[in-house]
């Protein structure tokens, strides 16, 4: 019996000693991994991923030890795994991350840095981070952003912008591949228009960036990078479907043509129909819509990798709100009210490097909206058209990186609006906008001493009517220790404003316009502080900090006056001061168990002072809160995202003292919930809640649109000043107004989703 049991313990020990092997593949959303390490925690047995993904660690003893797997780009992966005598094979998927500090940025500076060594800072939002609540398009994602909100002017057409750091959609430059794209036209109607399929990443820079932009880059900047037609997916498809009939498409696919040329193509479309009226006031709840959208990137190979791409996209929406009962032969009309707003926008942008010693590279971009709208009533026509051209040249003298440029833009445009009239009064003479601003701009980097990053900038901009323009920028980054950096950012900016492409208040007919005189263009100036902490606690969790504090001083500031008399909206240039200031604050913390966790949190205080009176400005919030909280079930391929929004209360427009409505907004939230099924192929499955609570604004107050009953003011009687009387039909003495509106009015609805890529 004892050899027995020796025996037993012999094989046993032979067993244990056996060596094994662990092979595999390192993937992230269907795609391998390059150069990924691989080591068993504790041990010398270590081994990098090849181009491929694949790996072979081995021979090690077996039994029971902790994986870790790093890439850059992507969250640690950590799992506990028991290895058995011989070979075993398993397939790993790693996270990609964001915020990454070694993500290459552009937006900064206009030079491909790496986001650690920018001393502007720059936030990076890949595709992996929007996923977590899928939206139709990038104008609903950015509601996970924090201290950027998408924010609706109407509650009838549902047309919106996006405010940053408390500032008003025109203050935000957005483009595309670094060129302008979203003109003050399209500030309101044309950001729903870009599809999430065509997005590599999306980089935000808060405060102003005139002194690189120009114009309209006053609160910062939105930076939406495209793919690159050589690494998209061959093939790519994103379908959802919401319980409130919403469907939403997008299909991609990549083309080689020859040797040296690559060319992606995109095809985004949503559709939404149904007539919904959940606060009973006889107008839609959401706005019904039609959008396609065609986009196609061309790029060459060159050599010495110079860049060389064109792009091309166009984009239709047909929309309408209002009555119930309304259809097409009512537009126009007095008798049942509807808003309908046909828009056609073509947007080009390319880039070429220059085939000279030097590194110059020419960028371009245009674009035309149209757009074809009436507000019950009220018709608006328009047409705008914006050419932007910029030469740079980057060249390092020394320590010194010098980015030099030149850059010129052309707008014009036209509407039937008192816009484009002439000041005689008497007669309505069309003057279209015509105009080309000029500009040259010049910035050096350079490093002083081991920790030190200094970036000073100047630009010189020409305007045919306000002449020299000049803004210029200051940056200094401090990296203290390793993940700990300080960076403080000044500068000035500019914009020129057009009501009544700007401001949605202003074209609805529900108000007056009043325009008090010649209005000059805005000027800012701005500072800000930001802390970036990252690092790693003993129990393996990777923690992230930054933090940013803000101040902006507003002269010229343009800001229309709804309270003075509420039949009116009257601009005038500020006859003081405005300031915009914050402190906001974003957390990241990657557990092993595979939680991850993302909050960020703002205060802000928007105010205007005029005549020793401080006010806060209508429709923004002095408190903001963004979290999302995910979990990955690897052993079912499944992961769970659970994310969210807050609000504080924000001053709204009412229509004077009897108006029943609350002069503020409540706290709100938007949360939901989404299940993520991977699976073992190409193919993807989620499905989740949208508005978990089944908050809606119209819960907390006793109407939204004032005078819905008689939306032309048949009703409406007026005392000898031109003011509403307190009638039997209108005791609240209310005109019609849709403007009265903070937040979406859509309430809870489950969605369903399918996404494949072939690579």
């Amino acid at each position: 019996m004892i050899r027995l049991s020796i025996c037993f313990l012999l094989i046993s020990l032979g067993i244990q000693a056996q060596p094994s092997t662990l092979s595999g593949h390192i993937r992230s959303e269907s795609r391998a991994v390059d150069g990924a390490a691989i080591q068993l925690s504790g041990t010398r047995f270590s081994v990098l991923a090849d181009s491929l993904g694949s790996f072979s660690l081995g021979p090690v003893p077996a039994g029971t030890y902790t994986l870790v797997i790093r890439a850059t780009g992507y969250e640690p992966f950590y799992q506990k795994i028991i290895l058995k005598p011989g070979t075993q094979h398993q397939r790993f998927d790693l996270l990609p991350r964001n915020n990454q500090l070694n993500d290459v940025v552009v937006s900064g500076t206009l030079r491909e840095v790496k986001r650690g060594e920018s001393p502007v800072p720059v936030e990076v939002y890949t595709p992996a981070f929007f996923k977590k609540n899928p939206t139709p398009n990038i104008f609903d994602a950015l509601q996970q952003v924090n201290g950027v909100r998408p924010q609706l002017n109407c509650n009838i057409c549902n047309t919106g912008d996006i405010h940053m750091n408390g500032l008003e959609g025109p203050y935000t430059m957005v483009l595309i591949d670094g060129m302008p794209i979203v003109s003050s036209l399209a500030s309101v109607y044309g950001l729903s228009g870009i599809p999430n399929a065509l997005v590599e990443r999306i980089e935000i820079v808060k405060g102003p960036a005139s002194s690189l932009y120009g114009s309209e880059a006053v609160g910062g900047l939105i930076n939406i990078i495209t793919r690159e037609a050589a690494r998209a997916p061959k093939v790519s498809a994103d379908l959802m479907y919401t319980s409130w009939d919403e469907w939403t498409g997008d299909l991609g696919f990549r083309t080689k043509l020859g040797k040296n040329i690559n060319l992606l193509t995109g095809l985004h479309a949503f559709h939404y129909q149904h007539r919904k009226d959940e606060n009973n006031d006889g107008f839609t709840d959401v706005t019904l819509q039609k959008q396609q959208s065609f986009f196609q990137k061309w790029s060459w190979q060159r050599p010495q990798n110079r860049i060389a791409s064109l792009a091309a996209r166009y984009y239709k929406e047909d929309r309408w709100g209002g009555d119930l009962r309304w259809s097409k032969r009512w537009e126009g009309s007095d008798s049942i009210y509807g808003e309908s707003i046909t828009t056609h926008r073509w947007e080009i942008t390319g880039a070429y490097a220059l085939p000279v010693p030097e590194n110059m590279v020419l960028r371009v971009s245009f674009n035309d909206h149209r757009q074809n709208s009436w507000y019950g009533i009220v018709p608006f026509q328009a047409s705008q058209q914006i050419l932007f051209g910029q030469l740079t040249w980057d060249k390092k003298i020394s320590r010194h990186n010098i980015l030099a440029g030149i850059a010129t833009r052309y707008t014009g445009y036209d509407d039937n609006s008192p816009a484009t009239a002439s000041a005689d009064t008497s007669r309505f003479i069309n003057q279209p906008q015509r105009s080309w601003i000029p500009g040259v701009f010049i910035q050096d980097e350079w490093k002083s001493g081991r920790i030190t990053h200094w970036l000073l900038g100047m630009r010189y901009d020409h305007h045919p009517a306000h002449g020299a323009i000049i803004t210029p920028r200051l940056a200094i980054q401090w990296k203290f220790k390793e993940g700990q950096t300080l960076r403080l950012n000044a500068g000035t900016g500019f914009r020129v404003v057009n009501l009544f492409t700007e401001d949605h208040a202003a074209l609805t007919g529900a108000r007056k316009v009043v325009i008090l005189d010649e209005l000059k263009p805005e000027r800012s100036y701005n500072i800000n502080l930001n802390y970036l902490h990252r690092f790693m606690t003993t129990g393996g969790t990777i923690v992230s900090l930054d933090m940013t504090g803000w101040y902006t001083h507003f002269s010229n500031r343009i800001i229309g006056d709804y309270t003075t008399d509420p039949n009116q909206i009257i601009y005038s240039n500020l006859k003081g001061h405005a300031t915009s200031v914050g402190l906001s604050l974003n957390t990241e913390l990657s557990f092993m168990n595979g939680i991850k966790t993302m909050a960020g949190f703002t205060w802000q205080d928007v105010t205007k002072t005029e005549q020793g009176k401080r006010t806060r400005q209508l429709l923004t919030e002095q408190y903001t809160g963004t979290w999302s909280v995910s979990y990955t079930i690897r052993r079912w391929n499944m992961s769970v995202d659970y994310t969210g929004n807050l609000y504080g209360p924000m001053h709204l427009p009412l229509l004077g003292p009897l108006d029943p409505r609350s002069p503020q907004s409540p706290w709100w939230s938007i949360q939901n919930i989404q299940l993520v099924f991977k699976g073992r192929g190409t193919v993807e499955w989620y499905t989740g809640v949208k508005n978990l609570l089944n908050w809606t604004p119209a819960k907390s107050t006793p109407f939204l649109i004032a005078g819905a009953q008689d939306p032309f003011d048949k009703k409406v009687q007026f005392n000898s000043s031109g003011q509403v009387m307190a009638t039997a039909d209108n005791p609240y003495a209310l005109s019609f107004d849709p403007n009265y509106v903070y937040a979406p009015n859509q309430g809870i609805r489950w969605f369903v989703g399918m996404r494949v890529q072939l690579r």
